[in-house]
């Protein structure tokens, strides 16, 4: 039993310490980086808590995600989760990207297991549940493609958005590092 104990700690380490490459390879080469030209719908996403900054832009086609890019600046968790949302949205249909993302908020809020076939690198993610100050780190992009979503489905230019937090948590989640982060 206690061999069976051991080897579980093990995988659970090594799924962390890939989970944890994932998100490095998201924050180090992001997928779809940059700005849309033509005709689309564009929104920032400001999170003054961490400094996490973010604009989305997005196409649709009908019923589709045509494309999808980020621009931003911020932690390599809002950074890499952006980047992880773009592979996971573009060429799906609207409601099934939908879908993902809340599927993703679930995840961020501990609601159920990580679901692989929905979220793909998405899981990696998990662990930051254990963070609550850096959640909204990683749904930005996430919160961000949602609104330009709704933008753009209701026929509406891009926006901003600003989310806000009190001195202490701003402090708190500006101090507060994951494993690996330096």
């Amino acid at each position: 039993m206690e061999k069976a104990g051991l080897e579980k700690g093990i995988s659970i380490l090594g799924l962390e310490e890939l989970y944890q490459e994932i998100i490095l390879d998201h924050y180090k080469k992001p997928r779809h980086p940059g700005r849309l030209d033509g005709g689309h719908v564009e929104v920032r996403h400001y999170n003054p808590v961490c400094g996490d900054e973010l604009t989305v832009g997005l196409r649709l086609d009908g019923d589709r995600v045509a494309d999808v890019a980020v621009q931003g600046s911020g932690c390599s968790i809002s950074q890499a989760s952006a980047s992880v949302m773009t592979e996971q949205v573009l060429g799906r249909p609207v409601p099934e990207a939908l879908e993902v993302a809340e599927g993703f908020r679930r995840l961020m809020h501990g609601e159920g297991e990580p679901d692989e076939d929905l979220l793909g690198d998405g899981v990696a993610f998990a662990g930051v549940a254990k963070y609550p100050v850096r959640v909204k780190c990683a749904l930005l992009g996430w919160m961000a493609f949602k609104d330009a979503t709704a933008r753009a489905l209701a026929g509406h230019d891009g926006g901003e958005t600003v989310y806000r937090e009190n001195g202490d948590a701003a402090a708190a989640a500006k101090a507060q590092r994951l494993p690996g982060e330096a």
